[in-house]
C-alpha cells in the first residue's frame, strides 16, 4: 500500500491556558484574548486536517494539561484520539509521537492558518518517493514535518524557536542521507502583525 493511502496526522498543541499561549501577542492582547486566538486557531487547524484525512487518521497530541475541557470537547467533536505529549523539548515530544504510529505521519502545529486540505494531500503524497516531509515557514520554523518512518537524528541539536530550525533539520537530514520533500512556504502565527495577516486574509476569502 502507498504510504499516502495510510498516513495518519498528528496535530500538536498546547492547553488553553491564558497566559501560557501565544504570549507573544501580548501586550497587544491580554491573556484571555491571546487565548481565544490560540482556539480558534487549534479549532481550524483540526477541521482542515478532519477535511484532509478521516478523522481516524487524525490524533490531537496535548501539552501542558492534557486532560484540558476544551482539548477534550474538540477531541470529541471531531471524532479523533487525544495523546499527552511526552516530557523533553519540542524535539523530543514531537519524535516520541511519531515513533508511537505504526507508519507514516504528518505532525503539524495548530497555528498555520494557510495549512489547507489539498496541501496536507500533497505532503502525504511526497512520502511516497521521499523519507521526509517539511513545510518551512516564513521565520525560519517549519509547520509540518512527516516521515514513512521517524529519524531521530532530524530533531537533535536544534534551536528550537529560533530562525534556523529549517536550516538545521534539513542539514541533519542531509547527513542522514534522507530524501527530503518542501512543497511550500508557509506562515505560521507568533506576533501581532502575524494575527493582522491571517485576519486580513479572512476578511478577502
Amino acid at each position: 500500500m502507498a504510504p499516502d493511502a495510510q498516513v495518519v496526522v498528528l496535530v500538536f498543541a498546547k492547553a488553553p491556558i491564558p497566559g501560557k499561549v501565544k504570549t507573544r501577542l501580548m501586550p497587544s492582547l491580554d491573556a484571555k484574548q491571546a487565548c481565544d486566538v490560540h482556539v480558534a486557531l487549534l479549532e481550524r487547524t483540526l477541521a482542515v486536517a478532519c477535511r484532509a484525512f478521516s478523522p481516524a487518521r487524525v490524533q490531537l497530541w496535548a501539552g501542558l494539561e492534557p486532560t484540558h475541557p476544551t482539548l477534550e470537547a474538540l477531541a470529541a467533536c471531531h471524532g479523533i484520539a487525544r495523546h499527552a505529549q511526552s516530557s523533553g523539548d519540542l524535539g523530543r515530544r514531537m519524535h516520541a509521537a511519531l515513533c508511537a504510529q505504526q507508519g507514516p505521519a504528518l505532525l503539524i502545529g495548530s497555528d498555520c492558518p494557510v495549512l489547507t486540505p489539498i496541501l496536507l494531500a500533497r505532503c502525504a503524497r511526497a512520502l511516497v518517493d521521499h523519507d521526509l516531509v517539511l513545510l518551512p515557514a516564513e521565520d525560519g520554523g517549519y509547520a509540518l514535518i512527516g516521515g514513512v518512518r521517524p529519524h531521530c537524528g532530524v530533531f537533535e541539536a536544534i534551536e528550537w524557536g529560533g530562525r534556523d530550525v529549517t536550516a538545521q533539520t534539513l542539514e541533519r537530514a542531509r547527513a542522514l542521507g534522507l530524501h527530503v520533500a518542501c512543497p511550500e512556504t508557509v506562515w505560521d502565527i507568533d506576533t501581532p502583525r502575524d494575527l493582522e495577516r491571517w485576519r486580513n486574509l479572512d476578511d478577502s476569502t
